[in-house]
């Protein structure tokens, strides 16, 4: 019997809470036979859900959805399923999330500027085991990285760069308006977490107070 040479299809999950973005990129996969789009989710819910009934190879995520964060899709999803790959397109600036992306797990990160031209190659870089970021992040990895020492804080281009994937996610949520009880009930945390939380973004970011804080970041919501 002749030996089959069908290339292997792989399944891919779209999860972005824009209808549209979510048509455009399907629309773009649609014309690559070795890739399939099996469903989209709009919500960290629906996706884990959805990955559970269709167990893709590929996840293509964004960061900011409805019920959570990206970054908390990808760990939790890869700690029940540690084979499936996850590359996020989003709108933040890779400067700042790209190497979040890739410590919790994600093998690629793309903007989605770019998404039109790039998506395929990233996906299919993502699927051939190479992790994909652009040309000028990757040298700003292989930079930090080949320093003997982590970068201080005076070699850190944003000042947001030293707080955890947690704190920056009660940061843009404070951005976005929300007070400490809603941003509790966003994240699923205590009140007093997400008061730790503040405080501790008032002492890192050099803010004398939340007004500070929350005008600080409402201006850097504004600008994603």
């Amino acid at each position: 019997m002749a030996k089959s040479d069908a290339k292997k299809v792989n399944r891919v999950l779209i999860v972005d809470d824009h209808p549209l973005m979510r048509g455009g990129m399907a629309s773009l996969l649609a014309a690559d036979e070795s890739v399939e789009v099996v469903a989209e989710a709009g919500t960290v819910r629906a996706a884990m859900t959805l990955i559970a009934e269709w167990e893709p190879d590929l996840v293509v995520a964004d960061l900011r959805l409805p019920d959570g964060s990206g970054l908390e899709l990808i760990k939790d999803a890869l700690a029940r399923w540690p084979e499936i790959l996850f590359l996020v397109v989003s709108m933040h600036d890779e400067k700042l999330f790209a190497e979040r992306v890739l410590r919790a797990g994600g093998r690629g990160y793309i903007m989605k500027e770019a998404a039109s031209e790039k998506l395929l190659q990233a996906i299919h870089q993502v699927i051939g085991g190479e992790v994909y970021v652009s040309d000028k992040m990757m040298q700003s990895i292989v930079t930090l990285v080949s320093k003997k020492l982590p970068a201080n804080k005076a070699e850190i281009d944003s000042p947001l760069k030293i707080l955890t994937d947690r704190e920056l996610e009660v940061f843009e949520l404070i951005g976005n308006g929300l007070a400490t009880r809603k941003i509790a009930e966003r994240l699923t945390i205590g009140i007093k977490t997400a008061e730790t939380h503040t405080a501790n973004l008032k002492t890192k970011l050099g803010m004398s107070d939340r007004n500070e804080l929350m005008s600080y970041a409402v201006r850097w919501v504004a600008e994603q």
